[in-house]
């Protein structure tokens, strides 16, 4: 069964936490701070981590910058401010998605479960010498790694995971850095040109640029 850290120091929402995750058939442990929060994910193994952002010891954003140095294993953050910059702020520390208090615990337990789904999910582009592992985070082209930095991976990987689709700036900036900033937009292209020089030649060239649009990953169905 799918295994969850929740790390939370309000009493009574962890323990109802842990009993709701536990009934929908998650194993679950819990820390009360975020230095037991580390200790517990350095110890054990987890699917996907639940983290409070306002925990004492290291805060939330900080122990999601921790865990993201040492593994991809995703991650939902918890904040009680709604906020347009902690949400980015969440997001650019390493958090694949946020839930702002008080929630549904339907919406928890959705939110949960496309997580852990994108991330059972590998995206495969048609060269079968060309592979993307999205769970490890790794490419590889014909049996050699590629090292890429997270965000060119996260460039990638939506790239290929929308095949033959036009993906504007805008859009990309969305998905991989998780903010939509127009004054911004070129950091994109200078993504993509990285992404380009570390790709085999083959692969760069199916990395389309549509001309004041964006870029598209092209594949031959």
């Amino acid at each position: 069964m799918p295994s969850i850290l929740v790390v939370e120091d309000e009493q009574n929402i962890a323990r109802f936490l842990a009993l709701e995750l536990k009934h929908e058939g998650f194993d679950v442990v819990v820390s009360a701070d975020g230095r037991m929060g580390l200790q517990a994910f350095e110890d054990g193994h987890f699917d996907l981590l639940l983290i409070d952002i306002m925990i004492p010891g290291i805060n939330g954003l900080e122990l999601t910058r921790r865990v993201r140095k040492q593994s991809s294993v995703p991650i939902l953050l918890v904040t009680a401010r709604d906020a347009v910059m902690d949400k980015v702020s969440g997001l650019e520390a390493g958090a694949d998605d946020y839930i702002v208090k008080p929630f549904a615990i339907e919406e928890l337990l959705a939110r949960i479960r496309a997580i852990l789904r994108r991330s059972d999910r590998q995206a495969l582009p048609p060269e079968e010498s060309f592979y993307i592992n999205e769970q490890a985070r790794q490419v590889s082209y014909e049996g050699t790694k590629i090292e890429l930095t997270k965000t060119e991976f996260d460039l990638l990987l939506t790239l290929t995971k929308n095949p033959n689709i036009v993906l504007s700036r805008d859009q990309l900036l969305t998905q991989v850095w998780g903010f939509d900033n127009q004054a911004e937009t070129n950091v994109v292209d200078v993504y993509i040109r990285h992404l380009r020089k570390k790709l085999p030649s083959d692969i760069a060239d199916s990395i389309r640029t549509v001309r004041g649009v964006g870029y598209l990953y092209e594949r031959e169905d």
